[in-house]
């Protein structure tokens, strides 16, 4: 299917790996000029044909450089992929609500919401002159809090309820938003030596590839595999598309059967 992207533009945050470059690369194959911003800039952001922009997106002023050296190098935008999130897999994660001191809360809150917020305000006017789109990609730990680390979970669920309160702003307006909720998927957060999978393995006292293993299993999804990022950047393409002009303020999980209820 054609998406109709030839020639758009988009700035995608959390481009450097994982479900990031993922989606960089979808939208680059679709024919869309792409500002990738991350704070560090991989091989594989620079290859993936996007224009790579190096920021820390947890800070005050990061998303806002971003946009615009996006509006300069490439001009007006038509999507925003407020993809970057997450968190050092720091050991106060498994100490519970006494271990969790308010760096880590605000830190894990500047990265997976306002980091969104800013790069969202940053962006509109020229979303709205483009009558663009907006999709912030969130979390199923939104919806099961107990999922994930507490500030990681409640940061999206608010990133969520954000996406639903600016969906009914600027709809009228023309601009579209929408949510994907994923849940497990195929990154270096799981896979990595050091990443939170490798901290929970241990906290578990098993080896990281036994760990991954049984996760899925063990967190009652009914594919029994991680998702693949490319699931989720796919997704993306058709939100992005004129092939979805009438869908906004939804929140599209993509969890493998997670979630049980209806």
């Amino acid at each position: 299917m054609d998406m109709q992207l030839t020639g758009k533009t988009a700035v995608v945050t959390g481009a450097s790996k994982g479900l990031g470059l993922a989606i960089v690369r979808a939208l680059t194959n679709e024919g869309m000029r792409v500002v990738g911003a991350a704070r560090t800039i991989t091989p594989e952001l620079k290859e993936s044909g996007a224009t790579a922009v190096a920021a820390d997106l947890s800070t005050a002023h990061g998303p806002g450089e971003v946009i615009a050296q996006a509006l300069a190098e490439l001009g007006e935008i038509d999507l925003l992929v407020n993809n970057v999130g997450g968190g050092e897999p720091t050991p106060d994660l498994a100490g519970g609500l006494a271990a969790m001191g308010d760096d880590l809360w605000q830190h894990t809150y500047d990265l997976n919401l306002f980091s969104a917020v800013r790069a969202t305000r940053a962006a509109l006017p020229s979303l709205l002159r483009r009558r663009g789109s907006v999709i912030n990609i969130s979390s199923v730990s939104a919806r099961m809090p107990s999922a994930g680390p507490m500030p990681y979970s409640t940061a999206k669920a608010a990133l969520t309820a954000f996406g639903k309160a600016l969906a009914e702003e600027v709809g009228p307006r023309g601009v579209r938003v929408n949510t994907i909720s994923p849940g497990g998927v195929r990154t270096p957060m799981w896979e990595a030596p050091d990443g939170y999978g490798a901290l929970l393995a241990g906290l578990n006292g098993m080896e990281l590839e036994q760990f991954l293993a049984g996760l899925p299993a063990a967190t009652g999804v009914t594919t029994g595999r991680f998702i693949e990022p490319e699931e989720i950047a796919t997704l993306v393409t058709w939100l992005a598309s004129p092939h979805a002009a009438s869908v906004t303020g939804a929140d599209h999980i993509i969890d493998g059967g997670a979630i049980k209820t209806a």
